[in-house]
């Protein structure tokens, strides 16, 4: 007869919105009869002490935490904490950011139990099953544990050799539903090997079975789950494989949105036909361009065309209907600050909808962090491992390209002063000559270091063309970051900001009142709240020389984001 034995899987997520895909697929995995498992999301925002009363409250004899970059200095305090307040309660440990340590994480952690290496659900179930007949955890493939005063390491072991075996965890009810973003697997592992990413060690890529895809996609569509994130690291390693899935989903979705990664390079023509017919926004392509340095993709063994690539985004950008998130490493092997910023102007010439520049991590056993020493590339020894300095960066060169990439975030990346960044590239020759100037006066000014209000933003940028540019060049920026905040923030014309021109001759009056007249009369009856806004510009595209009014139309409604419409009057 086994003993009965509680089991509290658990994380600390960076968002309340992320759920767990790991804690569900260990729950289903582990079932056993007399064993309870629950599942216990919180966040690293969370108060330990509050965190620590939750898990305490349920009286469990384990908790299994699942750790990664962002968690990992507050799951390991929790483990500290369990242990003084509970001796006897087994804490577990698992999850990328720990696969890698061994007996000194036992030793500067007392409250340590046992500790999982790479994929859970083999040896997890093994140490459980072991524990509640009361046995040892001798023996059992990828699993340290404390054995009174020692650490006892198990042998290498194999990989769940048919996913299927994992019984799927949304029809059991184990994945939280509600927050609307929701994560699925249809494959583990990667067939590439960059050095930077821990999926270089696991070059086999496992697949679930066609019929297990198509019955987690149709269980999470049919209830309506806003958004559901592949997290496959390279969704169509198989391009038959992913026209298949692409199909299904289009021929069953309603309302959903999917999140791929993809191999851009990878994309035939038969996919990239059928991806022309995707309903607008229905998908999002995560995009890892990483470097267009040829010597840069080759240090990292980055397997990959560019051409090959460039030429497949441009036909995903001309199609429309795809939002497409690119990626660039900074502080890769043999690529300095210029060549880093010539990358982001070949990428940018793609015009993607969202450009990502972050620093390498140093991941725990990735092959660039073994070979960090050798290779000159010095990191911030804790999560979440940035690089600090390489023989081709200063950190004062890191810092600039991190503050580029904030940059791009705050402005491009959120669609917001995209008018203004284009007519500072036209100025200063290159995107990146632009996001220099620009980065220049935002650390001079301490601005990274403030929270920033979307009227803020604007207002700051007014204050570097009047400060940091040619007077010459500020007619035209002027314009340019007028007609971008318009078009984004509701303003009314006794509020307007410095940089708008919001003064109307009698004429240009009496049209606006017309013509605001004519669209609240065309929504009459909808439910719709009108509010307008008219503008002065003398140097729109085609018109330089011609004074123009620009009427914004604000059209909001309960439940619905805010539209916005231009008319020339």
């Amino acid at each position: 007869m086994l003993a009965a034995m509680r089991v509290i899987l658990s994380t600390l997520h960076s968002k309340f919105i992320h759920a767990s895909l790991a804690l569900p697929l260990l729950s289903a995995y582990c079932r056993q009869p007399h064993r309870t498992l629950l599942i216990r999301e919180f966040t690293v925002h969370e108060p330990k002490e509050t965190v620590l009363a939750a898990l305490l409250a349920e009286q469990p004899d384990v908790v299994a935490f699942s750790v990664y970059i962002w968690n990992r200095t507050a799951t390991l305090e929790l483990a500290d904490a369990l242990a003084v307040a509970r001796p006897g309660l087994r804490v577990v440990l698992g999850g990328p950011e720990v696969s890698f340590d061994g007996p000194p994480l036992f030793e500067r952690h007392s409250g340590i139990a046992a500790l999982v290496h790479g994929e859970g659900e083999l040896p997890l179930r093994a140490l459980l099953d072991a524990w509640q007949r009361g046995d040892r955890a001798d023996g059992i493939p990828r699993l340290s544990w404390r054995d009174g005063a020692r650490v006892q390491s198990g042998p290498d072991g194999p990989l769940l050799a048919d996913l299927d075996d994992i019984p799927s965890p949304y029809p059991l009810g184990l994945v939280d539903l509600s927050r609307g973003l929701v994560y699925l697997e249809t494959s583990r592992g990667c067939p590439y090997r960059c050095s930077f990413c821990m999926s270089a060690l696991d070059t086999r890529v496992r697949s679930y079975s066609m019929q297990r895809i198509r019955a987690d996609l149709l269980c999470l569509m049919q209830r309506e789950v806003p958004t559901i994130k592949l997290v496959d690291r390279t969704f169509n390693y198989d391009a038959a494989r992913a026209r298949d899935i692409f199909r299904f989903i289009l021929e069953h979705n309603r309302v959903s949105r999917f999140h791929f990664e993809i191999g851009a390079h990878l994309l035939d023509d038969a996919t990239l036909s059928l991806l022309e017919q995707v309903p607008d926004e229905m998908f999002q392509f995560e995009i890892g361009v990483q470097s267009t340095l040829p010597e840069t993709l080759a240090a990292i063994k980055r397997e990959t065309s560019l051409e090959k690539l460039e030429a497949n985004v441009r036909r995903l950008c001309q199609s429309g209907n795809i939002h497409l998130h690119l990626d660039l490493i900074a502080g890769l092997p043999g690529q300095g600050s210029e060549s880093f910023l010539q990358s982001v102007d070949r990428v940018m010439a793609l015009r993607p909808h969202h450009l990502q520049l972050e620093p390498v991590k140093l991941l725990p056993g990735a092959p660039l962090r073994r070979d960090a020493a050798a290779l000159g590339l010095h990191f911030d020894p804790h999560p979440p491992y940035s690089v600090l300095a390489t023989p081709d960066l200063t950190f004062e060169e890191l810092e600039q390209l991190r503050g580029i990439g904030r940059l791009l975030d705050l402005t491009w990346n959120s669609g917001r002063l995209q008018e203004f960044l284009e007519q500072l590239t036209m100025l200063h020759g290159s995107l990146s000559g632009a996001l220099r100037a620009l980065e220049t006066f935002w650390r001079t000014q301490g601005l990274f270091r403030r929270l920033m209000s979307q009227r803020s933003l604007f207002d700051e940028c007014w204050n570097f063309i009047q400060h940091a540019c040619d007077p010459r060049q500020l007619p035209p920026l002027q314009e340019a970051l007028a007609r971008d905040f318009v078009r984004v923030e509701r303003v009314a014309p006794a509020h307007a900001p410095e940089f708008l021109d919001v003064d109307l001759q009698p004429d240009e009056q009496e049209r606006v009142r017309e013509q605001v007249r004519l669209e609240t009369e065309s929504i009459k009856g909808q439910g719709i709240k009108l509010q307008h806004l008219a503008c002065v510009f003398s140097r729109l595209t085609g018109k330089e020389t011609r004074r123009t009014v620009l009427l914004f139309v604000y059209l909001t409604r309960p439940g619905s984001a805010m539209q916005v419409k231009e008319i020339e009057i």
